[in-house]
Parts: structure tokens; C-alpha cells; sequence
């Protein structure tokens, strides 16, 4: 397992001389934009990381939802993963959906090749998938990827499910007590998402066994959202990959998040996806020389010090 404490950050000497720090990423392709690797590039080149994308497999997919999955072989994702870190110095693996137990574990064996890295894995809900496959990804997950972990990130409900399936508990588990069973499984850092609040909030906590490391409160927004696990899994690995601390890189990544799903768009009749250039986009009330100055400003390191106030949710 890669070690991430709260103040250490990947070694930034060798990403300073190549430009900007490069993410190796897991994921499926996704036609419809939403997520996926899509999702991944997007998300990390606008808060400025380069990523290094290694495609698993491919939805079957619309705006409305995942019609069914085409997994790639794992030699194949050994080689585009083995081939590409041999070229390119490598500060954060990022693990999205790997699409087989075989898959996997060859990701494991990768990332367990490189101690130091710190692994960032999202969990994403599987509920469109067969039962079977759900259960030995699952279980693949849990033995093989879980002790490479550093920060597993995931909805409140999809990491109850997952990681205290038998909780008896009057109350709902709390972000501690799902961090603590991530924690036996080998994880120290879990990035839990979607915490009801009162008054149309939600929470987001970042914590550990021990303690709250992090956490943002944001007003919910009245629509179904394609691909925000994906954006804040992909942003906070750029974003510790740049060189930021964890507690600082998860607050960023939630509000560079939130401008995304606030400036959300339907490009079918299905689900909102994230804008994750919100950014290049021009203010309103201003004239067009002003916005083409000042819209095409990414997001990067001097971006981040002032965070968004003005709408949460």
C-alpha cells in the first residue's frame, strides 16, 4: 500500500522538469462522454495534470444509463499500463472501473510495483450489472486492490453496501465507521460522498479510523447527475499529483466538483453531465473581448487559493 499521510506529497523534482505531473488511469471508455475516461482527461487537464489513460473496457451506453460492457483482456491492460509508465514518470495511479477480477489484479500487481505511488480508487455504483459479476468484482476489489489503496472515494450507500453489508446499527454508519472497515481492508483515507443533511445539503467526508481529515457541505441539486465520481476521483488525483496535501486536494476537488455539476448540461435526453471546462466559459454580463481574455484561464495551482462561496450544493 502506498503511504499518504495528511502533509506528504508525491515527489514533485521529476514532474517540475517534464512539464505537468502525469496520472496513470484505469477506466472504460464511455460513449457518452459522461465518465470514463472521458471523464478522467477532462477533469485532470482542467485542474492541470497530464493523464495517461489506459482503456479496461467499453459501456454500452447512453445519457440515460449502461446498457452493457465489453471488458478488454488483461493483457492487454498490462501492456498499455506497463508500456506507457516504462516512457513516462508516474506520481498518482488513479483506478476507475476495471471491468473484471482479472483486470483487477493485474492493476494490483502494477501498483504494487510502484511503492511510493499513491493509488486514488473510486467505486462506482454497479447496480446496472449482473449480480454474479457484481459479487466476484466485488470481492476482487476487496482482497486484491483494497491493500494497494491509498484513498477510496464512493457514495455513502455504495460503500455501506459494499464494506458493512451485515450493519444492524440503529442509526446509518458514519463516515468514520465505513472508514474503519475500509481501514482492515488496508485503506488509511476514504472519501465518502452524498451524506444527506438537512435542508437539501449534502455532505462530503474525507476520513480516516480516527478523525474527519476533510469535509464540504454543499446545497443538493434537483437533477441526476452521469459522471460525478469520476470528476472527483479524477480531480483529486491531479490535484495530489500537482503536488497538494490530501485534506487541501479533496476540499478543491469537491468545489472544482460542485462549479461542475452547477454548470451541468443534458447533451441527450438522459442524464446531466458535468462541464468540466466551466471554466473557458464566458461570464455572463461581460464583453466578449473581457470573456475571451479571462475565460481561457484554466484552473490550475493559483486557480485552486481562492475557493467558490457563491453556490453550494
Amino acid at each position: 500500500m502506498s503511504e499518504l499521510s495528511d502533509d506528504a506529497t508525491p515527489e514533485s523534482a521529476e514532474s517540475e522538469s517534464q512539464g505537468l505531473a502525469c496520472v496513470l488511469v484505469f477506466n472504460a471508455n464511455d460513449p457518452s462522454g459522461a465518465g470514463g475516461l472521458t471523464g478522467d482527461v477532462l477533469s485532470m487537464g482542467s485542474v492541470g495534470a497530464h493523464t495517461l489513460p489506459v482503456v479496461t473496457g467499453a459501456y454500452v451506453r447512453d445519457t440515460s444509463g449502461i446498457q452493457d460492457f465489453y471488458v478488454l483482456g488483461e493483457e492487454a491492460v498490462t501492456d498499455q499500463a506497463r508500456t506507457i509508465a516504462q516512457d513516462v514518470p508516474v506520481q498518482v495511479i488513479k483506478v476507475g472501473f476495471a471491468g473484471s477480477p482479472e483486470n483487477l489484479s493485474a492493476i494490483a500487481e502494477i501498483a504494487d510495483d510502484y511503492e511510493g505511488v499513491p493509488v486514488v480508487a473510486y467505486m462506482p455504483n454497479l447496480s446496472w450489472w449482473e449480480e454474479e459479476k457484481i459479487d466476484d468484482y466485488l470481492d476482487a476489489f476487496r482482497e486484491l486492490l483494497l491493500p494497494q489503496t491509498s484513498v477510496l472515494i464512493g457514495h455513502h450507500s455504495t460503500l455501506r453496501r459494499w464494506l458493512l453489508p451485515d450493519w444492524e446499527g440503529e442509526r446509518n454508519p458514519t463516515p468514520r465507521d465505513i472508514a474503519r472497515a475500509a481501514s482492515e481492508l488496508g485503506v488509511p483515507y476514504t472519501l465518502v460522498t452524498g451524506l444527506p443533511l438537512p435542508e437539501q445539503h449534502i455532505d462530503n467526508v474525507l476520513a480516516s479510523p480516527e478523525t474527519v481529515v476533510a469535509h464540504e457541505k454543499f446545497e443538493r441539486i434537483e437533477a441526476v447527475f452521469a459522471g460525478a465520481g469520476d470528476t472527483l476521483s479524477s480531480a483529486l488525483a491531479a490535484l495530489l499529483a500537482s503536488g497538494m496535501d490530501l485534506p487541501e486536494a479533496t476540499r478543491e476537488a469537491l468545489t472544482y466538483l460542485d462549479r461542475c455539476l452547477d454548470e451541468g448540461y443534458s447533451p441527450g435526453m438522459g442524464q446531466v453531465v458535468p462541464d468540466r471546462l466551466f471554466w473557458a466559459q464566458p461570464e455572463d454580463g461581460s464583453d466578449e473581448e473581457d470573456s475571451a481574455d479571462e475565460g481561457q484561464t484554466p484552473p490550475g495551482a493559483d486557480y485552486f487559493e481562492v475557493p467558490f462561496n457563491e453556490t453550494k450544493h
